[in-house]
């Protein structure tokens, strides 16, 4: 395997780069059994004979390349391939698999991630390493593919998958659901929910928007998506029109610790409906434009999305008439300011990316550039960041590029002093 990111360094290929997945699968949630076959059209970046895929707790059945059988074998983490002959760089080929299995979640340094199997249906929670449990895959963040899951299911429960449902079928006691995904996406930001859902549709100017809830959640959960057509007039004001093409609010009857993104969508538990968190739904949405359209290169770099959907968070507070963004960043300071100085924003390392300090302090750094660039030039600025980079890749290095470009040298000093020391700079 080809190195790709001291964060993750058991996934992902650096080889080649996958153009579009198709995914057939059949789950059972009484046994708790997925079968798939799983259809990869990739590139070859590098000249190589030994092709890489992840692939968690489920087994390989079969592996075709270009339609021809293949020798593998298959680890814990992965699939290795051995070709016939070695690909070049820019060859096309296609990988067929046929998997299946009983689908868990893999034990990971952030806690168990990938497939999880509910009392009454399943969910998928992906970032940053969950996607192998479910489908094989080049894990990779900055691999961004186009997507086609079908997901067929036992009635009454019902599929729900990242993109645009586009076909629906019966057969038997099994529902089929087709799901398109047309803009580039990573693995982790893929997901697929099983349940007894039904939808109701939320109306939002330009925008696909629906609440996907079990029936007995309908009255609470449109109470608690409400506020989401206001939110989205905000964010299209600040970060430009939204970028997916849908927006689905998942509702599980579980008890989840966080909300979960994903492209085009975002999963809460039944706990996330009380109106002490409508930031959260705020957060989720806003990562539709940061994290999600304006995608990391490496996860290093985690610090722009969960920074910017954290600001995004006080914006909201501060455009639905709650506490002003500049009194969130003097509390959040505080709080910062008495957790150990021992992170760096630009790499603050595996064991601390989720740490909530990357999420505050960096949501700080956007406000003290605000701060010291005055709103018009500052929300120009943002503006530009996700519209110049819509469904790319970027990195903190073209971040700093645009923060010089935008606010001179004196912005690209005062970014670095947030963003590259453990001490915590003083607000302005």
């Amino acid at each position: 395997m080809t190195p790709v990111s001291v964060y993750t360094p058991d996934s992902g290929d650096a080889a080649f780069d996958v153009e579009s997945y198709d995914l057939d699968l059949t789950y059972r949630v009484r046994t708790n059994r997925l079968d798939g076959r799983a259809l990869l059209n990739a590139v070859a970046a590098l000249s190589t004979r030994q092709v890489r895929l992840d692939l968690v707790g489920l087994r390989a059945v079969s592996v075709r390349v270009d339609g021809d059988p293949v020798a593998f074998r298959q680890d814990s983490r992965a699939l290795h391939l051995t070709l016939a002959a070695p690909l070049e760089p820019g060859e096309r080929f296609s990988i067929d698999v046929a998997y299946g299995g009983a689908p868990r979640p893999r034990r990971t340094r952030w806690g168990t991630l990938g497939w999880e199997e509910l009392d009454d249906g399943a969910l998928v929670a992906a970032q940053p390493t969950g996607a192998p449990t479910w489908f094989p895959c080049n894990d990779r963040p900055d691999d961004r593919a186009t997507y086609r899951v079908t997901l067929a299911t036992d009635a009454p429960y019902r599929a729900i998958a990242t993109g645009v449902p586009v076909d629906v079928r019966r057969r038997g006691r099994l529902e089929s659901r087709t799901f398109e995904l047309r803009v580039p996406t990573p693995t982790y930001l893929v997901a697929a929910h099983v349940g007894r859902f039904t939808t109701s549709a939320v109306t939002i100017p330009g925008v696909v928007a629906e609440l996907v809830h079990p029936p007995e959640l309908a009255e609470r959960a449109g109470r608690a998506f409400a506020p989401l057509p206001r939110m989205m007039a905000v964010f299209e004001d600040v970060f430009g029109a939204y970028p997916q093409e849908r927006c689905a609010m998942v509702v599980t009857p579980d008890v989840l610790e966080i909300p979960l993104e994903a492209q085009g969508m975002a999963l809460f538990g039944v706990n996330h409906l009380a109106p002490s968190f409508e930031r959260l739904i705020a957060h989720e949405l806003a990562h539709q434009w940061v994290g999600n359209s304006v995608g990391l290169r490496d996860w290093s770099d985690i610090w722009l999305n969960e920074g910017f959907a954290c600001y995004a968070e006080w914006l909201w507070s501060e455009r639905s008439g709650g506490a002003s963004a500049d009194a969130h960043a003097a509390a959040h300071w505080e709080r910062v300011a008495a957790e150990p100085a021992d992170l760096i924003l630009a790499d603050p390392g595996p064991e601390a990316m989720f740490d909530d300090r990357v999420y505050k302090r960096g949501a700080l750094t956007l406000h003290a550039l605000r701060s010291a660039a005055g709103d018009p030039a500052f929300f120009r600025f943002l503006r530009r960041w996700t519209t110049v980079h819509r469904h790319q890749v970027v990195g903190t290095h073209e971040f700093r590029l645009a923060v010089a470009e935008s606010f001179g040298p004196s912005g690209e000093a005062l970014l670095s002093r947030w963003i590259d020391g453990v001490a915590l700079p003083r607000r302005h």
